[in-house]
């Protein structure tokens, strides 16, 4: 697409007239000499048309994407499109942020395994971009670590209350990017609110120094949140050094211009992993080349640097994941074997199961009135949105709120102010059975679809509904465990159906870690409590555990490509929970699909040792490009360097993926598509045999052929190619709607090398 025609996508005659940030994508190799920097040449009157004003720059981006950041008038951007050096013009856009026993779940032990084999990711360095960092806590304490390594080009920047002091061997660098937001920001008011959050690395929000811990925070005794989940807390690689770039800010998110600002700086100050608890902004799925986060991970990933990403937190609605480039690894999230129990116990003596984080004064067993707003009140006293309750019904009972609309913890707040002594919150017919925990300001307790429905019943058949809330504290060794989150981002990839998104799933729900000062544990403005740990549930929350995994894995194998690394965790993730059955989805109770959560669940047991691994370069990358029907100047968009697409397409199928996707036509029978792999042994010994079988259940109505079904490795034939030749009846014929799945395992005997196979019927947006 051309650069003026991105504009014109992303603009309409129905905005305000005024300036907006806009990105601006430029043929770097066009720099004239006289210019000693690309910075002088952007803002040039040769580069801005002569007689206009000197281009307002607000990013000039350099290492991971070529060109800079303005604010703009539309006309003034629209005539910047026809530049000839200017190759894209994309809008500016705000996106949101998407433990003490997590790293074992993963199958990580202490002196034995991935970590004592990647020394705890000792010296690899992981860089966050999210909300900063609270650097005082000790999850960021450098005792016993040594120096910092000499590849490290970062620094540490300061703002009030962030004196560079604050970085040590540990925390090694903090940056953050408000420029962006503060041209986004500036006609409309809102923005950065000075009065609770600095112009520093500070993190206010607490999400970034939530993941920065999960990632690689050390170990700490002694840790809960006001008394759940106690243990020791660490990062999945403590060992790790952090870089923190603050690009989003409390309450405001994070634009995109100060997301690209962030990626570039961090590869240019050396970080070995990135870690991206970032959603996809306002829920649609935007092209690659006008995709931020896809542009920038490209670059990182082309440079050698692992991207890891959040899917969003959309699910269960089909085709909801976010972030579906396939140089990044997109992760869902899971539950993990430890759950924080409550009861509600109902006058008549039933007892339904919940989950609730509250920590102050205990109900002990006082029965109280009963009521649901929302069966004389409306949609919003149902909610319990802000100003909904009427005192009245509600002062000295425990209120029934529905789930949606509004922040959980906001709901128990509405609730307090309006007298009530306790809430129980009802998950929604979408939200299904899916629970997760909070740090209510009142007693409260959350339930599933069914409890809630039960609760409701009794609350408006009974004469005189009384209950009460019964805490439990923690409970471990779950079963079953894991699950697909009810809320994890799901399948199928809605831009490019040949790459099955997401990736994988990680520990998502229920996860302690780090948290800010400068807010209590709800995020609530009225919230005065503070705590050193806290649990919050997301992709967001997986993303880190992946981030950290990818540590271990790089220092383990410093030779491995972001690419390898991927494999090596989506080919030996899980298919089973604790109860050795098929893993399920939360939302439905049924077997997950790998539309819910792609290859598994993350296993660093085996990780470490994958015995193959599906490889990938910059140059299958752009084959890849060229595929989905990028023309050369929009694939450059992407990839920096000029691309020449063959002659003949390349099949999108063929990109060297370590799961397989075949999108079929509906209409036609007796389909069959032929996709080619090559896998490269990284086991120990040189030499190795591996065998092919396919895992299907019976009625898929399916053939899959694989040629040959033998692969044999030599010191001289270390990478074997292989196709899978999949054939499939018409979609009437094998059930109607839906999607099949099997499996493809290759197996010498001690290692499984498993990869998932889809066949949907379904075109790309």
């Amino acid at each position: 697409m051309a650069a003026a025609e991105a504009v014109e996508a992303e603009t309409t005659a129905s905005r305000p007239a005024g300036k907006k940030t806009y990105i601006v994508r430029v043929d770097h190799r066009a720099k004239p000499s006289v210019f000693p920097t690309h910075a002088h040449w952007y803002g040039s009157a040769s580069f801005s048309g002569g007689g206009d004003d000197p281009l307002p720059l607000l990013h000039v981006y350099d290492t991971v994407f070529r060109g800079f950041a303005a604010s703009l008038t539309q006309g003034r951007a629209a005539a910047l499109a026809t530049h000839a050096n200017v190759l894209a013009v994309f809008e500016d856009r705000v996106r949101r942020p998407d433990t003490t026993r997590s790293p074992q779940f993963l199958g990580l032990r202490n002196q034995v395994g991935l970590w004592s084999d990647s020394d705890y990711g000792s010296d690899v360095i992981v860089g966050v971009l999210d909300t900063g960092v609270w650097p005082e806590r000790r999850s960021f304490s450098d005792r016993n670590l040594g120096p910092v390594p000499s590849r490290w080009r970062g620094t540490c920047e300061t703002g009030p209350g962030f004196p560079a002091s604050l970085c040590n061997r540990k925390l090694i660098g903090a940056r953050f990017f408000s420029k962006g937001h503060d041209a986004a920001f500036a006609a409309g008011g809102g923005g950065i609110n000075e009065t609770v959050e600095s112009r520093s690395p500070r993190d206010a929000d607490g999400h970034g120094t939530h993941t920065a811990s999960t990632a690689a925070g050390r170990h700490v005794f002694q840790a809960s949140m006001s008394g759940y989940a106690e243990g020791i807390a660490k990062g999945v690689a403590p060992k790790a050094r952090v870089a923190t770039y603050k690009v989003c800010w409390k309450g405001s998110g994070c634009l995109d211009s100060d997301i690209l600002a962030g990626f570039d700086c961090a590869v240019a100050d050396g970080v070995d992993v990135i870690s991206v608890s970032i959603g996809g902004g306002d829920g649609m799925a935007s092209p690659y080349y006008l995709d931020p986060i896809a542009i920038g991970s490209y670059g990182a990933v082309s440079r050698g640097v692992f991207v890891a990403s959040s899917a969003g937190n959309d699910g269960p609605t089909s085709m909801s994941v976010t972030n579906l480039s396939p140089w990044l690894t997109t992760v869902g999230a899971g539950t993990i074997d430890r759950n924080f129990p409550a009861d509600v116990v109902l006058g008549d003596g039933r007892r339904l199961s919940g989950v609730s984080l509250y920590s102050g004064k205990p109900l002990a067993g006082t029965m109280y009135p009963l009521v649901y707003p929302g069966r004389s009140s409306g949609l919003s006293a149902s909610l319990c949105m802000e100003n909904s309750l009427d005192p009245k019904l509600v002062a000295g009972k425990i209120v029934i709120c529905d789930r949606g609309s509004s922040p959980r913890v906001a709901k128990g707040l509405v609730v307090k102010d309006a007298g009530g002594v306790g809430m129980i919150l009802a998950n929604g017919a979408s939200n299904g059975e899916g629970l997760v925990g909070d740090a209510h300001v009142l007693p409260a307790c959350a339930v599933g679809s069914a409890e809630g429905e039960t609760i409701k019943a009794y609350a408006t058949s009974a004469a005189s509904p009384t209950v009460t809330i019964q805490f439990k504290g923690t409970t471990l060794g779950v079963r079953p465990a894991p699950v697909v989150a009810s809320f994890s981002g799901r399948g199928p990839n809605g831009l490019t159906p040949a790459v099955l998104k997401p990736d994988l799933i990680a520990p998502g729900v229920n996860i302690l870690a780090a948290w800010t000062g400068a807010s209590g544990p709800t995020g609530l403005e009225s919230d005065g409590r503070r705590t050193e740990f806290n649990i919050l549930s997301g992709t967001s929350m997986a993303c880190p555990h992946v981030s950290g995994a990818a540590a271990l894995l790089k220092s383990a194998h410093p030779d491995w490509s972001p690419a390898a690394v991927r494999s090596a965790m989506m080919t030996t993730a899980s298919l089973d929970d604790n109860l050795r059955r098929s893993v399920t989805d939360e939302s439905t109770g049924r077997p997950a699909t790998p539309f819910d959560f792609g290859a598994g669940h993350l296993n660093l047991d085996r990780a470490m040792d994958p015995g193959l691994v599906y490889d990938l370069s910059d140059q299958d990358y752009v084959a890849f490009l060229c595929a989905i029907g990028y023309d050369a100047k929009t694939v450059q968009v992407i990839t920096h360097a000029p691309a020449a697409c063959p002659a003949r397409k390349p099949a999108m199928e063929d990109l060297n993926y370590p799961s397989i996707s075949v999108a079929f036509n509906g209409a036609e029978a007796n389909q069959s598509r032929r996709v080619r792999r090559t896998a490269t042994n990284v086991g120990a010994g040189a030499g190795a045999v591996y065998q092919a079988r396919v895992e299907m259940a019976a009625g898929q109505g399916l053939s899959i052929a694989i040629k040959p079904r033998k692969l044999v490795f030599t010191a001289g034939a270390r990478r074997q190619s292989f196709a899978v030749t999949v054939t499939a009846a018409a979609e009437a014929a094998i059930g109607g709607a839906g999607a099949r799945y099997a499996y493809l395992v290759w197996s010498d005997g001690e290692h499984e090398v498993r990869s998932a196979i889809v066949v949907s019927w379904m075109q790309p947006l």
